[in-house]
């Protein structure tokens, strides 16, 4: 993580939000990081939507609360967002249509690779948790450092309509890209 180049991280949110009906306002986002995939969705989103975010690590909210604040600003105590300190899968899989959109920046890109336990997130039947945890026409945006085109053959597969975005992985650059895969829903 580090808190200079960070569009990839709100495109996540923007994007997302640009994909989905007016009335769109429930949003879960894996992982808190540094915040700025939460603030840009507090940002995209109107006042009555439900913003929660599923960290896994008691300790990064402490920093969001303590020596990363100037980072998060007021984004922790805007009433339309919720801290749930518990794993996304976890949140998804124990969902059903509760969510317009599911933000996932957990990992590196869609595999285990910062923790094997990930993969469950990723792999066919984790898809399809997070399928059935959409409402209808929702969308699960992944965010990765690279490409991989087999995860889009899986979204695919578990019956979203899916849309690629490569974007800058920092301001100027031309040959390090980010992805964003948007698995939408249908309706």
């Amino acid at each position: 993580m580090g808190s200079r180049d960070h569009q990839s991280e709100q495109a996540l949110a923007t994007l997302t939000r640009a994909r989905l009906e007016p009335e769109a306002g429930s949003v879960l986002i894996g992982g808190l990081g540094m915040g700025f995939t939460l603030r840009a969705a507090l940002d995209a989103w109107g006042a009555g939507a439900s913003i929660v975010v599923a960290e896994l690590v008691p300790q990064m909210l402490a920093w969001a609360e303590g020596p990363l604040a100037h980072l998060f600003g007021s984004s922790l105590s805007d009433p339309r967002a919720s801290i749930v300190l518990a794993d996304v899968h976890d949140v998804i899989d124990g969902a059903s249509e509760e969510f317009d959109a599911i933000l996932l920046d957990v990992d590196n890109g869609p595999d285990g690779f910062v923790q094997p336990e990930n993969e469950r997130l990723y792999c066919n039947w984790g898809l399809r948790s997070a399928y059935a945890a959409l409402r209808p026409g929702g969308v699960l945006a992944v965010w990765s450092a690279y490409l991989d085109v087999p995860f889009g053959d899986r979204l695919s597969s578990a019956g979203f309509t899916v849309d690629e975005v490569s974007l800058p992985a920092f301001v100027g650059s031309t040959d390090r890209r980010h992805n964003i895969w948007f698995a939408a829903k249908p309706r």
